[in-house]
């Protein structure tokens, strides 16, 4: 498996002294990060609304990487972190029979598994990109599992209007709210509810920070755990922060959505 740094709190990545040590300890990253910079301030200019801007972004990341698009930066990768998500939830709770919402497929580096693992036609996957999901579109053929019937939609919100109530009962969200803003975030919280059947549970990952909440450029975030556990609860929403999920070899923590006592 390869080497993926197990989640800590992130420290304020925006401040001078942070760039200047990073770029000390990472010369060679400086070139990327320039480029990122570079095309950042590109598609600020040309979309004002996130989804928009990070459509654009999967765009352009897919069109030189679908795995990478994803963060996955070697096959390895992308086979090894699907398969740390697939084992943690078939280890809490996941079965054949569940029907599943994955927010933000990519290109089914989880989803492959999932979708071989569940009843026929109790995947869906939706997702911004257009790009990625070509990419999925291959990866299932390439799996050979287009006999499982997996549904695949484009969406532009998280509002998850076109989806029935109480139809699923695990919606998971890898690395999405690792890059949304909270209004992203606070969008879909207040519609998971609704599609989420009674017994069910919502898990996503964040970037977590114990200090000032901070993004860099519009692409990556950092929050704070008790402002998503608030967030969500604000929704009549149950959270909890799933601690065991902190020993597993990857970079995110991870917090579970379920429908409040009322």
């Amino acid at each position: 498996m390869p080497d993926i740094s197990a989640p800590r709190p992130h420290r304020d990545r925006t401040g001078l002294a942070h760039k200047a040590r990073y770029a000390v300890r990472h010369p060679r990253r400086i070139p990327a990060h320039l480029r990122r910079a570079a095309r950042d301030a590109w598609l600020r200019t040309r979309h004002r609304d996130h989804i928009a801007y990070y459509r654009a972004v999967m765009a352009s990341d897919t069109a030189r990487s679908p795995d990478a698009a994803v963060g996955s930066a070697s096959a390895e990768r992308w086979l090894a972190l699907g398969r740390m998500q697939f084992d943690y939830l078939t280890e809490h709770g996941l079965t054949p029979q569940d029907r599943m919402l994955e927010i933000g497929c990519g290109n089914l580096r989880a989803g492959w598994r999932f979708i071989d693992y569940l009843q026929p036609g109790h995947y869906y996957g939706i997702d911004i990109s257009p790009d990625i999901l070509l990419e999925a579109h291959r990866t299932l053929v390439g799996r050979g599992l287009r006999d499982k019937l997996p549904y695949l939609a484009l969406t532009t919100d998280l509002t998850l209007d076109f989806l029935p109530s109480g139809r699923f009962t695990v919606v998971h969200a890898h690395s999405v709210f690792s890059h949304s803003p909270l209004d992203v975030i606070d969008e879909c919280l207040a519609h998971v509810g609704r599609v989420l059947a009674p017994g069910g549970f919502f898990d996503f990952t964040f970037d977590r920070t114990e200090g000032n909440e901070h993004h860099v450029l519009r692409e990556d975030f950092y929050y704070r755990t008790e402002t998503l556990l608030e967030l969500a609860r604000g929704h009549g929403l149950a959270a909890r922060f799933m601690e065991d999920w902190e020993q597993r070899p990857h970079g995110q923590s991870k917090i579970r959505v379920t429908h409040g006592p009322g």
